[in-house]
């Protein structure tokens, strides 16, 4: 061999990046199968290449036949049985070859001996060519699996090389290609050849021999790499998204919560009018995402979750995990969502069973329990507070206590009633407060004096506005309208239209008062530029075809002689004599030339 070999291994070297030692080993390799490929060759053989001048040297291994038995019982109980895939039967077990690195502890024992071919045939050439370009492929797939075995759930991006009905396949670099399978792809988006995207790595496979990086659009973790992408706040772990539900395609949750203090989670999402999350949301190709403040208390994330709709309390279950959401009638079908889609997708992001109810739905499901307030009654270990619809809460009350664990239900223990109501006019510091059983006395009862007494005027009010009610009823109403009259307005008579002006007649030209020869000469009439051809604009008849026109001019007159008698309205005619009238004799010819036009 020569010394281009050795150059042409330092560039494969320098352009794939791979290591000469394993270029070498692979050429080792092939030269050892196409010696194998020559009639006569030894079973068992050694090549020996210089990684300078490129000089091989072929040994036959010479075993004794001891440990040559030894060897192949060995490789024989390694060897896995294979089936036949045409028949399903097992096959028929071949006779293992020893590889060098079983040979390796017996050097001592084994004798070599020179046999280097003077030259290689066609077909042994063409196996060395062979062994090379698999050991160089195999080489640049485990250099891949490498570089990606560390980088699975990183943010990508590809360009698509070639889609159909199975896979995709995506170009990352120069001859490093990723599989974006069907299951991974969004049903609503197209893959068109050339197009860039942005993926997540969710697989690095040494196996096989197609692409061994698997990438996801439809991963929850892509929206999180491209909000990092996009927001250095989240970038610099200021901010922190804590968990993404998500229905790839149609529309995405993510609950985000802020370490520094002063920075908005939410508004650094959104950025300044939106600029932040619009980017993401062309990246998913007009996905829908909703930006939700994440709360360690259940109650208060679970309402935020169910955004855009209003929520009017919510009552959780610790032990079950399971939240009642209890929305205005107007605000039920918003709350569930297309298909249950809102619902669906609080659920996942909050972790918890959620149930949506509606006001007077949840007013009729305890009918056994109302008016329970005021009478006494065995205590059935759920809490006791009496929400604002006027219910009793489900929830199961804490050890020795009669409410369960909301700081605005064990607030009720220091008053004399159940009402939710009672605690509307203090402010949530108060009613956290109140919720402490250490709470010092002297902080409490002024606050307990005040929200009672606020109370019971709320009470009283409400209880006169009922007798006016009562006593409006009650009186007799005026005979003079019926009651169809009655549940009707009274219509005000509107004031008759004012009348509007007369107009005034528009002013006219005043007219001059000089006599006709004392007016000034009229000036002179400026002569008209030459019309050009113009297109009629005008549709015309299908019958008729389009064409240029111009009007006709009108054709030119001779001017009339002026004479100083007033023509007469007919004109006379000429005397036989050849005179005319006036008494002067024309010539013979001219009247003759006259007579013949007239």
């Amino acid at each position: 061999m020569s010394r281009e070999i050795v150059d042409a291994i330092k560039v494969l070297e320098q352009e794939k990046g791979l290591d000469s030692e394993t270029l070498m080993a692979a050429l080792e390799d092939a030269l050892l199968s196409a010696y194998k490929k020559q009639p006569g060759a030894a079973r068992y053989a050694r090549v020996d290449l210089d990684r300078e001048t490129a000089d091989f040297r072929v040994f036959e291994l010479i075993l004794p036949a001891e440990l040559e038995e030894k060897l192949l019982a060995q490789a024989a109980e390694e060897q896995e049985p294979e089936i036949d895939p045409q028949t399903g039967q097992l096959k028929e077990p071949e006779d293992p070859e020893l590889d060098p690195e079983l040979l390796a502890p017996y050097e001592d024992q084994i004798e070599s001996r020179d046999v280097t071919p003077d030259n290689f045939g066609r077909i042994a050439a063409q196996t060395a060519k062979q062994v090379v370009l698999q050991r160089i492929r195999e080489a640049e797939r485990m250099m891949m699996y490498e570089e990606f075995q560390d980088r699975v759930g990183e943010l990508i991006t590809g360009i698509i090389q070639q889609s159909d009905n199975r896979y995709t396949l995506v170009q990352l670099r120069d001859r490093v290609e990723a599989l974006l399978p069907r299951s991974e792809q969004i049903y609503s988006e197209r893959y068109d050849h050339g197009m860039r995207i942005k993926a997540v790595i969710t697989e690095v496979n040494a196996d096989g021999k197609g692409p061994s990086v698997v990438v996801s659009r439809k991963s929850p973790e892509l929206i999180k790499k491209l909000f990092a992408l996009e927001v250095p706040e989240i970038a610099d772990e200021l901010v922190e998204v804590v968990g993404v539900a998500r229905e790839p395609g149609f529309r995405s949750k993510i609950a985000v919560i802020s370490h520094a203090d002063g920075v908005d989670p939410v508004g650094a999402c959104v950025g300044p009018r939106g600029s932040r999350v619009r980017m993401v949301v062309s990246e998913l190709r007009g996905e829908k995402i909703d930006i939700i403040p994440y709360n360690e208390e259940p109650a208060r994330f679970v309402a935020k979750a169910l955004s855009p709709a209003r929520v009017r309390e919510v009552l959780v279950d610790d032990e079950e995990r399971q939240a009642t959401v209890i929305v205005p009638d107007d605000q039920l079908s918003l709350a569930i969502g297309r298909e249950g889609q809102n619902a669906r997708l609080a659920a996942k992001l909050t972790g918890w069973r959620v149930d949506i109810v509606g006001e007077s739905e949840f007013a009729e499901q305890a009918d056994d329990e109302e008016g329970f307030e005021g009478e006494e009654e065995v205590f059935d270990g759920r809490c006791s507070a009496v929400l604002s619809a006027g219910r009793r809460c489900p929830n199961a009350a804490l050890p020795n206590s009669h409410y369960c664990g909301l700081p605005t239900h064990q607030a009720l223990a220091r008053f004399g009633t159940n009402q939710v109501t009672v605690l509307s006019p203090l402010s949530e510091d108060e009613v956290a407060l109140l919720a402490r059983a250490d709470a010092p006395e002297d902080e409490v009862g002024p606050i307990v004096a005040r929200a009672e007494e606020e109370f019971a005027e709320a009470e009283t009010a409400s209880g006169a506005e009922e007798v006016e009610e009562v006593v409006d009823e009650a009186t007799p109403r005026s005979p003079s309208r019926t009651p169809q009259q009655r549940s009707r307005p009274r219509r005000i008579p509107r004031p008759p239209p004012k009348p509007r002006p007369r107009s005034r007649p528009l002013p006219t030209k005043r007219r001059s008062r000089r006599p006709p020869w004392r007016r000034p000469p009229p000036k002179p009439r400026r002569k008209s530029p030459r019309r050009r051809w113009r297109t009629r604009t005008r549709p015309r008849s299908p019958t008729r075809s389009r064409r240029r026109c111009r009007p006709r001019p009108l054709p030119r007159r001779r001017p009339r002689r002026r004479s100083s008698r007033r023509p007469s309205s007919s004109p006379r005619p000429p005397s036989r004599d050849g005179t005319t009238p006036t008494g002067r004799r024309r010539s013979r010819s001219r009247w003759r030339s006259s007579a013949s036009t007239r």
